[in-house]
Formats: structure tokens, C-alpha cells, sequence
């Protein structure tokens, strides 16, 4: 099996523990360095990656880093059990809503940015979740 983790870049560790433990439920784990933590309460490890280098050093080419609001084919999808009262939290942290709610055969799904430009979903399942679409 392949053991799978996700780390998010954020802009200061405070606004992003914040905004992943206060806003969406995950707790501090491990504190590795001032700049580095995991945090607990997902169903694969997450970590947070503060004050990061101006350019990020990808081996034949570097990028400039920028908290924009980005698109990245890779994203988090969280599975929360009440969509709009996580969607009004996490507004109230700073996150965006990029666009209304959408309402699926599966469930609902609300497209997100977190305070540092990174997209995520939030998909609350109605039934037998995504079981409903697999043929």
C-alpha cells in the first residue's frame, strides 16, 4: 500500500493552525519545527508548511510562490457532516466561496480557497454517497 500525506503551504503558522484546527477541526499533532507541524483528525496525515522561501527551488526550474487565490489540478476534498455551518466557519477564518453551493446526485458541494489561495472542497454526502454514481 502507499501511504499518502498532504502538506499545505501557509503564509504564517498561527493564521494557518487557525484556520485548520480552530476552523476545520483538525488538532496539532506534532510540532517538528516553529515552521513545520502535522495535525491529527484526518484519515491521512496533513501538514502545515509555514514561511516558505520566495522561490520554490523545483530542481531544473524554480517558480515564484505567491497566497493568491491558484488552481492546481491536485486539491483536498473534506468530507464534513454539515456543509453550510463549516462554510460559514470557515468564511469567518478567512477562506473564500468561489462559487454557490451545488447540490449533486451524491450530495452537496461547496468549492472553497482557504486564507493562503489554496482550493479545496467541502462535500457533504446525501445517502449512499458516492456509491449513488458508481456504475
Amino acid at each position: 500500500m502507499v501511504m499518502v500525506h498532504a502538506y499545505i503551504e501557509v503564509t504564517t503558522m498561527t493564521q494557518g493552525l487557525d484556520f485548520y484546527c480552530g476552523g476545520m477541526g483538525l488538532s496539532l499533532l506534532r510540532r517538528y519545527r516553529p515552521t513545520w507541524v502535522e495535525l491529527a483528525g484526518a484519515n491521512l496525515p496533513v501538514f502545515l508548511l509555514s514561511d516558505r522561501p520566495p522561490e520554490a527551488d523545483l530542481g531544473s526550474t524554480s517558480a515564484a510562490r505567491n497566497y493568491r487565490r491558484h488552481w492546481t489540478p491536485v486539491h483536498l476534498d473534506f468530507v464534513v457532516t454539515d456543509l453550510d455551518s463549516m462554510v460559514a466557519r470557515l468564511v469567518e477564518r478567512g477562506a473564500t466561496l468561489d462559487r454557490s453551493i451545488k447540490a449533486r446526485e451524491d450530495g452537496r458541494i461547496a468549492n472553497m480557497a482557504d486564507p493562503f489561495g489554496n482550493g479545496f472542497d467541502l462535500i457533504e454526502f446525501s445517502g449512499a454517497g458516492y456509491d449513488l454514481v458508481a456504475r
